[in-house]
C-alpha cells in the first residue's frame, strides 16, 4: 500500500474545525498559536468560536483551513506517523500550500502570512459582482473547455478547476460565466451551479493576485519539501524551491489540475490518499475519479486515534 497526504481547498471550513484537536494534541494547539502569532491576531478564536460568514472570507479561510490541516499533521505525528509515510503530497488550490508546509518545505508562519496575502489578493483583483464561478456537472474537461470558449465573446471564462469526470468549474467575467452555465446546459450536463465564490480564481482575471504573490514569494525561504509535492498546474511531482516558487505563481492564474493529479499520482503507485484536515469533499471526487482507489479523513481527534490503531 503507497500513501499520498492531501489537503483540502476553500469551501471545506466549519467553525469549530481543529478545536478537539487542539484540545487533544499539544502540538496541534502549537500550530494554532503560531498561526495567530504570524499574523498578529486570534483567527483561533475566529475559526472555534466566531461566524461563518467572516471565517469565508477569502483572507480568513486561506490560513484558518491550512492551520487546521497542520494541526491534524502535527497529531499524527504526535502518534508516530511522520510526513515520510506519504509517498507524495498535494493540495487542492490553497490546499496546496498546506502540503508544502506539512513537508517542511515552508515554515508554518511564512505559510499564514502567504496565505493572508493570497486571499486578500484575490479578493481585491476583481471587484465584487463582476466575476463569477459556475460548477459543471457531467460534462468531461475538453467539452467544459469548448463551452468556456464559445460562452467567452471577448470576455474570460476559462476552465479553472479540473475536480473529477463529472465536474468541472468555470471561472472568469460575471455575465460570460452565467452563459457558460446555460451553453453547458443545452449540450447536455446535467446542472450548471453558479457557486457561492467572492472573486473569479483560476483565471486570467486573477493576474493582479499572480503579481502580488510573486513579490511575497521571492522573499520566503522555500526548501525542498521532505516528499515531493505534485503540483495543481503542472499534475506531476515536484521538489525543486524555485520550481516551487515559480508554480505557486502561476497557480493563482492556472487551472487546478486534480483529476490529473490524483490519476498522477496512481500512476506512480498510490493506492490510498489521506484527506489531512477540514471535511471529506477531496475523497468525494477521488472516488469518481478511480474506484479502485481508497481514501481515509484525518481532520479529528478521532479520525488520528482510528488511523493509528489501525
Amino acid at each position: 500500500m503507497t500513501i499520498a497526504f492531501v489537503f483540502p481547498g476553500q469551501g471545506a471550513q466549519t467553525i469549530g474545525m481543529g478545536k478537539a484537536l487542539a484540545e487533544a494534541y499539544p502540538a496541534a494547539k502549537a500550530v494554532f498559536d503560531e498561526v495567530d502569532a504570524a499574523l498578529g491576531e486570534a483567527l483561533s478564536q475566529l475559526i472555534w468560536e466566531g461566524d461563518i460568514e467572516t471565517l469565508t472570507l477569502t483572507q480568513n479561510a486561506q490560513p484558518a483551513l491550512m492551520a487546521t490541516s497542520l494541526a491534524a499533521m502535527r497529531a499524527l505525528e504526535a502518534e508516530g506517523v511522520s510526513i515520510d509515510k506519504a509517498a507524495f503530497v498535494a493540495g487542492h488550490s490553497l490546499g496546496e500550500y498546506s502540503a508544502l508546509a506539512a513537508a517542511g518545505a515552508i515554515s508554518v508562519a511564512d505559510t499564514a502570512r502567504l496565505l493572508r496575502t493570497r486571499g486578500q489578493a484575490m479578493q481585491s483583483a476583481v471587484p465584487v459582482g463582476e466575476g463569477a464561478m459556475a460548477a459543471i456537472l457531467g460534462l468531461d474537461l475538453e467539452a467544459v473547455r469548448a463551452v468556456a470558449e464559445e460562452a467567452a465573446q471577448g470576455e474570460v471564462c476559462q476552465a479553472a478547476n479540473d475536480n473529477d469526470p463529472t465536474q468541472v468549474v468555470v471561472s472568469g467575467a460575471k455575465a460570460a460565466v452565467e452563459r457558460a452555465a446555460e451553453i453547458a446546459k443545452d449540450k447536455g450536463a446535467k446542472r450548471a451551479v453558479m457557486l457561492p465564490v467572492s472573486a473569479p480564481f483560476h483565471c486570467a482575471l486573477m493576474q493582479p493576485a499572480a503579481d502580488v504573490m510573486a513579490e511575497a514569494l521571492a522573499d520566503v525561504a522555500i526548501t525542498s519539501p521532505a516528499v515531493p509535492l505534485i503540483a495543481n498546474v503542472r499534475a506531476d511531482a515536484v521538489t525543486d524551491p524555485d520550481e516551487i516558487r515559480k508554480l505557486l505563481v502561476e497557480q493563482v492564474t492556472g487551472s487546478v489540475r486534480w483529476r490529473e493529479s490524483v490519476q498522477s499520482m496512481a500512476a506512480k503507485g498510490v493506492t490510498e490518499f489521506w484527506e489531512i484536515g477540514a471535511g471529506k469533499a477531496l475523497s468525494g471526487m477521488i472516488r469518481k475519479i478511480d474506484r479502485n482507489l481508497t481514501s481515509r479523513q484525518v481532520g479529528t481527534a478521532e479520525d488520528v486515534a482510528a488511523i493509528t490503531a489501525g
